[in-house]
């Protein structure tokens, strides 16, 4: 549960900064809203590519914590 909550605060997380970098970008630069469009969305794709690679890392640890799998059985059938 706890990495849930880690991957939504990832995800929430980076468009909220990417929307107040966007605004601070049209503050100083007077692009509105231009700023804010490009920090949402440039925020969104990079929060869900680190949600994303979190997960695989996540995912990889819990088999390699599961240790080897076990083999599967021989179905060839000898007529």
């Amino acid at each position: 549960m706890s990495q849930g909550y880690r991957f939504v605060g990832e995800v929430v997380g980076g468009v909220l900064g990417g929307v107040g970098l966007g605004w601070l970008l049209d503050r100083l630069a007077h692009t509105q809203p231009w700023g804010v469009v490009g920090g949402l969305l440039i925020g969104t794709g990079l929060s869900i590519f680190t949600a994303v690679r979190s997960a695989a890392k996540a995912s990889r640890d819990q088999l390699d914590a599961l240790g080897p799998l076990p083999s599967a059985p021989d179905d060839e059938d000898e007529d």
